[in-house]
């Protein structure tokens, strides 16, 4: 099965963000985040990970800058209530990391994280583990009313 939006990885990273699955609007595109509410972009500008704000479709220079992009199911698109539960791929998630070994991992929102971490409901903040892991609040425009600046900066600190 194909996926849906390339990985964006390569050997060396300091950080890979990874999501749940590209929304709708970011399958249709062909580009992470590109959701009108995503604050992705946004964040990811303000705690100062990117010289300015790129567009979506300007994903890949995020390699440039040492952060890889992935998500914990490629083979299906949309919010994480209609993923299918066997679309969620930890051992290739691993192999990917594995082949790329990232200084650090974050995760987009609770979902993916929950599952990487074999957790009902992780808290936000930094896990121990290799890499290191960082759970972020989501910058889903669905996941609004949990949404926290805090986290992200708090990342970006680290990712420094």
């Amino acid at each position: 099965m194909s996926h849906i939006l390339p990985d964006l990885l390569r050997p060396g990273l300091r950080l890979v963000i990874c999501g749940s699955a590209a929304g709708t609007v970011s399958a249709a595109r062909g580009a992470y985040y590109a959701g009108p509410g995503n604050k992705f972009w946004d964040i990811l500008h303000r705690i100062g990970l990117t010289p300015r704000r790129f567009r979506p479709e300007e994903y890949p220079l995020l390699l440039d800058l040492g952060i890889g992009l992935t998500d914990l199911c490629k083979t299906a698109f949309g919010p994480d209530a209609t993923l299918p539960r066997d679309g969620y791929d930890l051992p290739g998630l691993r192999a990917r990391l594995a082949a790329v070994a990232p200084r650090m991992l974050a995760f987009n929102g609770k979902a993916a994280a929950a599952r990487w971490l074999g957790l009902k409901a992780p808290r936000f903040g930094w896990w121990e583990g290799a890499p290191p892991v960082m759970v972020l609040p989501s910058t889903s425009g669905l996941a609004c009313r949990s949404w926290q600046e805090a986290p992200w900066f708090d990342l970006a600190r680290r990712a420094a």
